[in-house]
């Protein structure tokens, strides 16, 4: 035991080291209250009989702190500054990469960079993604480790038992993913993207998408310049290892047949964080037209098809992190409701329309339809900028749960 202590003088164990290599594998920078509640969700309803948040806070990631103690000590974790409400930061160094790349059973040439220094600045913009993967993976308690618990916490782990499950495990999650249109995975070249974050889950429906987080600080027009960056990395080809030609992001995931391989490309789903001065309704209506070319589908007859167009799907942070993925919260580009994000990023007019997929007469199909401030509500625009008929009065303290884009949380 002594020789235990004096390896990890902080005494935790091989799990909980595990633990914490797999969630900054992934996360890159993170606080130790965002590891816990990802590595062992069923401590966040310990400790509650703590008179305060702080005292529960601060028991709750007691383990997991010992864990970034013993590795930083390894010279696997190093402090990356402070949040901007003054949490500490972690991140891996570069041998701690290594490390987590064996826990993840992922490629050392798969993790990324090391994210040194990207915590200086309060670190936003990896907080916002660490956030957007949360609310993807919606980490479930284990009821069996809260046995003797309070009533009033046992129930509410309940709860999250009971509410609609996230997608994938922390090792369906990367992040700071490049996207290289020229050059190497490696060494991409200029024009290349850099995905936020990339979900491959295909066990729940999802084999490839990419994320990507705007805290409003960006234009329309930023953003497509983005999304163009995007499209050329998806219209790439290489040659496989069997000397088969095929898009380069195929040469990397795997996808079931038929689902994206030489049809719509890999879903985009853009995640907007409310925290800029921007106005997400305005630039979500401004993207869309500016992107047309890349998402909306070519009619043939009675039916369209998505050969060769990326799906962009956009939903707001707060819903994302109320409702998860199985809330109607999601919007797809060229689609007039919400829906959830499996039906978003699914294809169900890639073929003839039939009683059960064909839109409702009741509801007039818009491509590009968006809603657009018009005195004191709201009015449904094409993306020619021309009303197309419904108007609908917008009460502001509604925020994400309004109507139109509202509805899917950009407010």
């Amino acid at each position: 035991m002594a020789g235990k202590r004096e390896t990890n003088p902080a005494g935790s164990t091989n799990n909980l080291r595990g633990d914490v290599l797999r969630v900054l594998g992934v996360l890159k920078l993170a606080t130790v209250d965002q590891i816990q509640r990802i590595a062992a969700p069923h401590l966040t309803y310990r400790h509650t009989e703590k008179k305060t948040p702080a005292k529960q806070k601060q028991a709750r990631t007691a383990s997991h702190l010992g864990a970034l103690s013993d590795l930083r000590k390894h010279g696997l974790v190093e402090n990356g500054g402070r949040t901007s409400g003054g949490e500490t930061l972690r991140n891996l160094t570069p041998m701690g990469l290594k490390a987590a790349s064996y826990e993840l059973g992922r490629p050392v040439g798969e993790m990324g960079g090391a994210a040194r220094g990207a915590g200086r600045s309060g670190a936003s913009h990896p907080m916002a993604v660490n956030d957007a993967l949360f609310a993807l993976l919606r980490p479930k308690p284990d009821l069996a480790l809260l046995d003797g618990e309070p009533a009033e916490a046992f129930a509410a782990a309940q709860a999250a038992v009971d509410a609609p499950a996230g997608l994938g495990t922390i090792a369906s999650y990367a992040t700071e993913v490049a996207l290289p249109a020229t050059g190497t995975w490696s060494n991409p070249g200029k024009g290349s993207a850099q995905a936020d974050i990339v979900l491959t889950a295909p066990e729940d429906g999802v084999p490839l998408l990419f994320v990507e987080i705007d805290n409003c600080f960006e234009s329309a027009q930023e953003l497509a310049a983005k999304i163009d960056k995007y499209m050329r990395f998806c219209q790439r080809k290489v040659k496989d290892a069997d000397g088969t030609e095929r898009p380069m992001w195929h040469t990397r995931w795997w996808v079931p047949d038929g689902r994206h391989g030489g049809q719509p490309h890999p879903p985009l789903l853009l995640v907007f964080n409310r925290v800029g001065p921007r106005n997400p309704n305005t630039v979500i209506a401004q993207l869309a037209e500016l992107i047309q070319r890349h998402w909306q589908r070519s009619a043939h007859d009675d039916f369209h098809i998505y050969d060769g167009k990326l799906p962009i799907v956009v939903t707001g942070m707060k819903t994302l992190q109320e409702q998860g993925p199985a809330g109607a919260i999601f919007r797809r580009f060229g689609r007039p409701e919400n829906q959830t994000l499996l039906e978003a990023i699914g294809d169900p007019a890639a073929k003839p329309p039939t009683p059960a997929n064909r839109p409702s007469k009741t509801v007039p199909y818009v491509v590009g339809a968006c809603w657009a401030s018009h005195g004191a509500g709201y009015v449904r625009l094409d993306c020619s900028g021309r009303a197309v008929g419904d108007r609908r009065a917008v009460d502001p303290a509604l925020g994400d749960a309004a109507t139109g884009w509202r509805n899917a949380g950009h407010a």
